[in-house]
């Protein structure tokens, strides 16, 4: 992220970092499947026979109870025929023609797909049992604006097993605490575009990391469901609690501008340079997954790797998605947005231990659904950003003309001495000039651009596999090492490489990236193109 506010400079007041939608669902494991189903209906003394004509009468005290708070409030209940209606349009009409700032705007109810129960009968064995099926029943849409989170909504599903949805927006939440602490701001629709106290609008969003999720869950699961304590108040206490996962997460960095008129044409710019210089290999490194060395996926992987763009009435957006997890790069009006929505996190890694064995060893396992490991999707998610990030901002390049960037390679450089025990140094070593339109040096520093050591660093067995590919006796071996040793002592001598603390890795430093972005572009472009940037 660094690389790209010092790219973009005085350009750029700063960046916010933190949750935008956030999505999370409820159940009820005491009923979420036909076992548990069949528990609590022994406890309710209802016969399986029964069970469509009790889950009727149950349904019904459950949505009656829901729509409690609307009809003493006095607030809107609509039916929508149509799920595919923008739900959201309709609250927001409805809390500005009222006027609603705090609390109920309106519920919406409406007709959905859902997992569910039914009683199948087996005539062959003369016997019946509950079976999962997915069918559809109604949802009800509870639409606040939440004194807390701001504008939200809580789905609640009318018929067993009664799930829930909860759908609140990160910078919603920060909007209601800079006006609580008396801090000024702008906003376009979620975004804030501008903020009198920089520093304090990240702490607010860093204080998110640290709330109790089951117990805020829960409170507003309480406001929607209020019948719940009744219907299964014959179910196990810690079984009828809501389980609360995280369905879906984004976490954006938002790059606020000096002048809103400028984000277009950056964006529009890093939009081109992206969708042509990263393919596969870089789109999965963004989201932290490993590749093969000439930078495509493993044969292991068998998943979806897709890119698009997208033009849309307030700006340009790319989108990269490995399978279900995506990192973008958007445009909204006095910001520019990097965001990674995280849907499937068993492809991410959290160090813990097993939920088996909590006072066991820990070890990397795969990030769980469940909202104990917010503070881990908050991790993950900020480091894709920061990659995604660094690997834009070699698409812009700083006010340096391209001699000055090739004056400080294409000259000889010396190298001071090691400071010995005494103080006095060893004798300074002078290396050679870099020449980029050479075969030799071209194919070197071709090699160090490569994207993936641009994070992970590249190591002496790297270099010399890439220079000399044939196979080699032990001493052979040992020269090639030697060689690409001697290389790499250039690299650094340069400042094109720098090498990682206590590792055997070396990693380009941003001197390096620039460089070799722009000598790289100019040796590879024909006569013609060079003459027509003259012109």
């Amino acid at each position: 992220m660094l690389d790209l506010i010092r790219k973009l400079g005085d350009r750029v007041v700063g960046v916010l970092s933190g949750f935008d939608r956030l999505m999370f669902r409820g159940i009820l494991r005491c009923v979420i499947n036909p076992r548990g189903l069949n528990g609590y209906l022994y406890g309710a003394k209802v016969a399986m026979k029964d069970f469509g004509e009790h889950a009727q009468e149950v349904s019904e005290f459950v949505r009656t109870s829901s729509l409690r708070e609307a009809s003493q409030t006095q607030r809107p209940i609509r039916y929508l025929a149509s799920s595919l209606v923008r739900k959201k349009d309709i609250a927001l009409e409805i809390a500005q023609q009222d006027g609603i700032r705090d609390g109920l705007i309106c519920v919406l109810s409406c007709v959905e797909p859902c997992m569910t129960f039914h009683v199948r009968r087996d005539r062959e064995a003369q016997k019946i049992f509950l079976e999962s099926r997915k069918r559809k029943c109604l949802h009800l849409y509870h639409y606040y604006n939440h004194p807390q989170f701001g504008l939200m909504h809580v789905r609640l599903q009318t018929w067993f097993p009664f799930g829930i949805q909860v759908c609140l927006n990160g910078r919603e939440w920060l909007i209601r605490e800079l006006q609580r602490a008396g801090i000024g701001y702008q906003r376009r629709d979620n975004c804030v575009c501008q903020v009198d106290d920089l520093a304090a609008a990240q702490r607010l969003l860093n204080e998110q990391l640290t709330v109790s999720w089951p117990t805020l869950l829960s409170q507003l699961a309480q406001r929607v469901h209020p019948a719940h304590e009744t219907v299964f108040a014959n179910c196990p206490a810690e079984a009828r609690q809501y389980y609360w996962s995280a369905a879906e997460t984004e976490w954006a960095s938002d790059l606020l501008f000096r002048d809103p008129d400028q984000v277009w044409p950056v964006a529009e710019r890093l939009v081109s340079q992206s969708i042509r210089a990263h393919g596969p290999g870089s789109v999965m490194r963004f989201l932290g997954r490993t590749v093969r060395k000439d930078d495509l996926p493993r044969a292991s992987f068998g998943g979806e790797i897709f890119s698009d763009v997208r033009t849309f009435d307030q700006g340009l957006r790319i989108k990269h998605r490995v399978n279900a997890n995506s990192v973008k790069m958007y445009n909204r009006p006095g910001v520019l947005r990097i965001e990674t929505t995280i849907n499937n996190p068993k492809e991410f890694k959290v160090y813990r231990t097993t939920e088996n064995n909590p006072d066991g060893k820990q070890a990397w396992l795969p990030l769980r659904k469940g909202v104990a490991d917010m503070h881990r999707r908050a991790q993950v998610s900020q480091a894709s950003n920061e990659r995604f990030a660094t690997a834009l901002a070699s698409g812009l390049s700083d006010d340096a003309p391209l001699k000055d960037l090739a004056a400080t390679l294409c000259g000889r450089v010396t190298r001071p001495g090691r400071e010995q025990a005494d103080g006095s140094r060893a004798r300074s070593r002078t290396y050679r000039a870099l020449n980029p339109l050479s075969p030799e040096d071209m194919r070197l520093l071709t090699f160090v651009a490569r994207p993936e050591y641009g994070i992970s660093g590249l190591r002496n067995k790297d270099l010399r596999a890439a220079l000399y590919p044939e196979p080699a006796d032990q001493a052979e071996h040992r020269r090639r090492s030697a060689q690409a040793s001697r290389k790499l002592a250039l690299l650094r001598a340069h400042g094109i490489v720098e090498k990682v603390s206590k590792s055997h890795r070396y990693r380009v430093t941003d001197k390096g990236r620039l460089a070799l972005t722009a000598l790289l572009a100019a040796a590879n472009a024909t006569p013609q193109e060079l003459t027509a940037l003259a012109a």
